[in-house]
């Protein structure tokens, strides 16, 4: 029975899965309208730290926890700062893109799902980049906040002043950490294991290690889930028998309900 229900779950992808030249295509595309639109606001500087004194006044009004907390924490040692700024650096992109791979092969149904929820919330966040230019804590003095990459490195941005290649003051929401929690819930959702939920600890770590290098603050974050939840509310989530363990059950080949038939009928 497993060995003839292998044709149907090959031939249920093949016709879920994109073709492969134009995902690339569209992925790129995106990724090169957003680096773009990002720039738009790198002229916004006053506004910017404008905005971020009003974030992180209320974040105080309404009792957040201070971001100086987590600081902290990695403060005690030199290499536990360095561990989190790789971290920062080096995980948020190739995470995201082995992601979104791994659906692609094993699961096509869902990366169709994930790649709109992806881009629904990436476009979001163009819109919020550019209506609100929001410098990060590590460039606002009142926060007291060590620039962690500076110091310790390693460092993706330069001089805000002369840095022409990134959007600095693009804080607000948090990519990094709402594509981590994409990730994880696209993951929990696609999957079986019992053990699935620990992809939570994904967005988890990015979330301390974008506020304890103090390139985030709360509220980046919290707006970034909002975003999420919204995106994952309007676009249509794939049925759960799409996974492996599901589709062996419901997808059966013609001959396996010819088979199912005449043993009914023997009955």
């Amino acid at each position: 029975m497993n060995a003839r229900t292998e044709p149907a779950q090959a031939g249920s992808d093949a016709l879920a899965r994109p073709p492969l030249v134009r995902e690339l295509l569209l992925v790129a595309g995106l990724f090169l309208v957003y680096k773009v639109g990002r720039q738009l606001t790198t002229g916004h500087t006053g506004e910017a730290f404008h905005n971020a004194h009003r974030v992180w006044d209320f974040e105080r009004a309404v009792h957040l926890p201070g971001e100086g907390a987590v600081q902290s924490l990695l403060l005690h040692g030199d290499g536990l700062a360095h561990l989190a700024n790789t971290y920062y650096a080096t995980v948020h992109f190739p995470a995201t893109a082995a992601f979104l791979v791994w659906l692609y092969l094993r699961r096509p149904v869902h990366y169709v799902w994930a790649r709109r929820v992806l881009a629904a919330v990436t476009a979001a966040a163009l819109v919020l980049h550019l209506l609100f230019p929001l410098a990060p804590p590590r460039l606002l003095a009142a926060t007291g906040l060590v620039d962690t990459a500076r110091v310790y490195g390693p460092s993706v941005y330069g001089d805000p002043a002369t840095d022409s290649l990134s959007n600095q003051f693009a804080a607000m929401p948090s990519l990094h950490f709402g594509w981590a929690l994409m990730v994880a819930v696209g993951l929990i959702v696609a999957t079986r294991s019992r053990w699935r939920r620990l992809w939570l600890a994904h967005p988890l770590l990015t979330l301390l290690v974008i506020v304890g290098t103090a390139n985030h603050y709360w509220l980046d974050a919290i707006v970034a889930t909002a975003l999420l939840g919204l995106a994952l509310a309007v676009v249509h989530m794939p049925d759960r028998t799409a996974t492996t363990a599901g589709r062996a059950q419901g997808s059966l080949v013609p001959a396996q309900r010819d088979e199912q038939a005449l043993v009914g009928a023997g009955r």
